[in-house]
């Protein structure tokens, strides 16, 4: 193991290794869960979507570690996924299948990119301030995902503002687009899940602030058995027969190969009038 990622060269061992690896996944496996929720309100098959994300990740992260001998862990961008469902396909009118053509182009563009230096030279030419404050925008937007997702938000609607988009997997879960009489505020914080995600929130910032050694997977653990014991979690709840292997691998099959199909790449070719607003999504991408 040493002879093969240069453990004693690098300060580290087995041990540091495999807890810092476990840390980062159970503080990111989050995705695998918001991923295929937000994709899938563009129509997208949501077992599909969950196992190629999990296949991509599988396969990004292996690489950094074998190829690049570097610890980093890879995922789907959650910035980008937002912008794929709510600008690209609600907001711009594509389908599915057209945003994933877009998506195939950016990335022989961030192929060519990086083969040819070009992307180290473009992010070498950004200040260092910038690169900064992207940084903290990207933990900002986190930071508000898991804000959201933890149920503390409300948002209050002015009557006639708003448009229903996308279906997904249940017209239930449908999203509203709405303009900015949309005004967020904070529920009351008088209900289980609301209670735990505080619970959680507090519990978290207690173990990093006394610098124990796995406090991360430490408070990822007891929020999730605290989540169980109030009936938040709900176990029994959990569809094994709708969500297994044989179905996530038959809805992959719908998604592998629509990007260059007739209904996506091949869509935005042929539909010249739309070239231009094509090309400024593809950079906006980027």
């Amino acid at each position: 193991m040493d002879k093969l990622f240069k453990l004693k060269e690098h300060g580290t061992d087995v041990r540091t290794e495999v807890l810092a690896g476990l840390t980062t996944f159970f503080a990111m496996s989050y995705i695998l869960f918001v991923n295929p929720q937000m994709l899938s309100q563009t129509g997208m098959p949501v077992q599909g979507v969950f196992l190629a994300t999990i296949i991509g990740s599988v396969v990004g992260t292996l690489m950094m570690a074998f190829y690049a001998n570097l610890p980093y862990a890879q995922a789907p961008g959650m910035g980008l996924n937002a912008f794929f469902t709510f600008t690209v396909v609600f907001g711009m009118g594509y389908t599915w299948k057209e945003a994933l053509g877009m998506v195939f182009i950016c990335g022989i563009i961030s192929l060519i990119i990086t083969l040819t230096n070009v992307r180290k030279m473009i992010i070498e030419s950004i200040p260092t301030t910038l690169r900064s404050a992207i940084s903290a925008g990207i933990g900002v937007f986190l930071a508000y995902v898991g804000i959201k997702n933890a149920g503390l938000l409300k948002f209050s609607i002015d009557p006639g503002t708003y448009t229903v988009a996308g279906e997904g997997a249940d017209k239930a879960q449908a999203a509203l687009t709405a303009n900015s009489a949309a005004v967020p505020g904070l529920v009351d914080f008088n209900t289980p899940a609301v209670l735990v995600a505080l619970a959680g929130l507090a519990i978290t910032i207690f173990f990093v602030v006394k610098g124990i050694k796995g406090g991360i997977i430490l408070s990822i653990l007891t929020t999730t058995v605290l989540a169980i014991a109030v009936g938040v979690v709900n176990l029994s709840g959990i569809d094994f027969a709708s969500n297994n292997l044989s179905s996530a691998i038959n809805d992959l099959g719908t998604l592998f190969g629509a990007a260059l199909g007739s209904e996506g790449l091949g869509s935005l070719i042929s539909n010249t009038s739309r070239l231009p607003e094509t090309l400024m999504a593809i950079l906006a991408s980027h």
